[in-house]
């Protein structure tokens, strides 16, 4: 029997398993391969189970970490575009992450726990000793001793030429004052040295949210961190802030890991006892902080916190922030996302709601060419997700409609409104520079009718009492920047044009009905019937009325863009024609001019109705003109 090599044991490292050689006392004679290929065989197997357990290995020393959806939601926001579930996290990665998972990120699948479960190696004064402690005895003057004794069954120790003494239950800050009365019963003039050697090994439960619950046999000098580390940590869906710690029918202590991790105070981690549980609750109120501060992640908060408690979790502004304005992403159930500003300096006191994501912008990004910042978008109407976006530079139109989910069933694409804030203003400079030079050319034009009393009839006193009408409302107009879209009916993607900051996207649902408006005998909605020209909806509406003007009829069409009779008039045809044979689009506005609202023909301004369309005014401006 003493020939037979004894069965080596499965070894264990990092949690995996590695079957060692049979190994025996004895020399063996190893037989040499006859075949090469057998020997370059054993050796390619040695190769790549040595390749097995460098990978393993090194998956072992990386922690794997599993972000919750918020999180997921935050790294989008930020523009992290890592992978997610199950990835493997390097420490030079900058991930958005939830504030603390460094502490308590969970080894990988199959690894043994670190060494955490041995506990502190410095026992406190109000640990109690109990059967299993070993107790180190140190005796000199009238008596010598150096003594490593354990504490039985009964909670006693015996010590050699004394007795036993009765520990269990003893403060360790008690037990050298406890031994020390035993001796003396027997010697006089001696001193003594008491400490803790191997500590006994204590259960707990561990309960709630975290990766690994249930019981934990962890040292006897472990405190709830130790044990919250046993059982790998709170959960995505686990409480940083609310960590309860219950001996018996006893709520012992509320845990905030935060009070650790942001100041240090490890006040609430006291030394767990034998069957104490330790219960993680489910995840509170959380917010984001990415941009321009010098710890972006998640963070859990608890009521009352504020804007500047958010900050100071973030370890403060960097050295590049903005310190005045930062944005508020903010989840709501009816618009989706919005996006509001916040003044740094007043706001500090303000609260966050659960799911805000502050933003706290960089001066080197506002410093950086316009192409390179990023861009504030609203994208209203048929959306899944209507809300303010901060889209990134290079960004276009189709990537903004994507980041709202995407377009409804009902979304009527052709009818996009697209406003941008720069073509507003430039709008506005253009149309108050027109509005100036038709009162100017109104204002010449009545002075000279003055001077000529008598070619001023009736006639021409109604018709510049229209005209003073007719310029009062337009300076109750203001364009409102639309950019018409080139595209065709049936076209489903939005043009690929290049979004700024502060453009605003509105996808409407799709048109029943087409309006007839102006010099006609009944003006009003009439509900779409495909396949019709314009002529039957103007015939719908009575026709044109006799002081119409049908040379100027126009139809302003859903995407912004204009048919005009003027723009289809030669030289020496005078009426219409062009738009009334124009196929009928859903949410087509037909206008009729009146012919006495027309300038004179000498000015360079006599279509007043170019300027309701030109300047974006649109439908509703329109209507006012009936």
């Amino acid at each position: 029997m003493g020939g037979l090599a004894p069965v080596a044991q499965a070894q264990i490292v990092n949690g995996i398993s590695y079957d060692q050689l049979p190994n025996s006392g004895a020399a063996v004679k190893l037989q040499q391969p006859l075949d090469p290929l057998l020997k370059k065989d054993k050796a390619d197997k040695a190769d790549k189970s040595r390749n097995r357990r460098d990978m393993f290995d090194e998956m072992a020393e990386k922690p794997f970490y599993r972000p919750s959806e918020f999180e997921l939601f935050v790294r989008q926001l930020a523009g992290v575009t890592k992978p997610v579930l199950g990835e493997k996290v390097d420490e030079d990665q900058q991930l958005i992450r939830r504030f603390g998972a460094e502490l308590v990120t969970p080894a990988a699948p199959g690894r043994d726990g670190d060494t955490v479960a041995d506990g502190p190696s410095l026992v406190p004064d109000d640990y109690l000793v109990g059967p299993g402690d070993e107790v180190l005895l140190s005796l000199w003057g009238g008596v010598e001793a150096n003594l490593r004794l354990t504490v039985d069954s009964l909670g006693r120790i015996a010590i050699p030429r004394i007795g036993t003494v009765a520990v269990q239950g003893l403060r360790y800050g008690d037990l050298r004052q406890a031994i020390a009365k035993r001796v003396a019963v027997q010697f006089k003039n001696f001193d003594i040295a008491v400490s803790l050697g191997q500590v006994r090994a204590i259960r707990v439960y561990v309960t709630g949210f975290v990766q690994r619950p249930g019981a934990q046999s962890i040292s006897g000098l472990s405190t709830v961190l130790h044990a919250l580390m046993a059982a790998g940590g709170p959960t995505a869906v686990g409480s940083f802030r609310a960590i309860q710690v219950r001996r018996g029918k006893t709520l012992v202590t509320n845990f905030d890991l935060y009070d650790l991790l942001l100041h240090g105070d490890r006040g609430g981690d006291l030394v767990l006892r034998n069957d104490d549980v330790v219960h993680v609750a489910a995840v509170g109120a959380q917010i984001g902080v990415i941009g321009s501060v010098n710890k972006p992640a998640v963070f859990e908060t608890k009521p009352g916190e504020t804007l500047a408690d958010a900050l100071a979790m973030a370890g403060g502004l960097s050295t590049v922030a903005n310190r005045e304005t930062a944005v508020i992403h903010r989840l709501d159930a009816r618009t989706g996302q919005a996006v509001r500003d916040v003044n740094l300096g007043k706001d500090l006191k303000q609260p966050l709601n659960n799911g805000d994501v502050l933003r706290v912008l960089s001066l080197a990004d506002v410093a950086a060419p316009m192409l390179r910042q990023n861009k504030r978008v609203r994208v209203d109407g048929e959306v899944q997700k209507p809300g303010d976006y901060l889209m990134p530079a290079g960004s276009t139109l189709t990537d903004a409609v994507k980041a709202a989910g995407g377009l409804t069933p009902e979304a009527f694409l052709f009818g996009t409104e697209f406003s941008r804030e720069s073509v507003r203003r430039s709008q506005i400079d253009s149309y108050e520079r027109a509005l100036r030079d038709l009162e100017t050319d109104f204002t010449r034009t009545t002075a000279a009718q003055r001077e000529r009393p008598s070619t001023v009839g009736d006639g021409q006193a109604a018709r510049n009492m229209a005209q003073l009408k007719l310029m009062e409302k337009l300076r109750g107009l203001q364009p409102n920047g639309r950019v018409v879209l080139q595209m065709g009916p049936a076209d489903t993607v939005l043009p690929a044009l290049a979004v700024e900051d502060g453009d605003r996207i509105y996808v409407p649902s799709r048109p029943t009905a087409i309006n007839v408006y102006g010099s006609v005998l009944n003006a009003g909605t009439y509900a779409f019937d495909n396949g019709r020209s314009l002529d039957f909806f103007l015939s719908q509406a009575g026709g044109p009325a006799r002081s119409a003007d049908k040379g100027s009829i126009f139809v302003l069409r859903a995407n912004g863009s204009v048919v005009s009779n003027r723009a289809g008039r030669s030289g020496w045809v005078f009426g219409g024609g062009l738009v009334e044979a124009t196929a009928a689009l859903p949410g087509d506005t037909l206008f009729v001019p009146e012919d006495n609202l027309r300038l004179e023909t000498s000015q360079e301004l006599k279509d007043w109705s170019t300027i309701l369309y030109q300047f974006g005014l649109g439908a509703v401006a329109l209507k006012s003109f009936r």
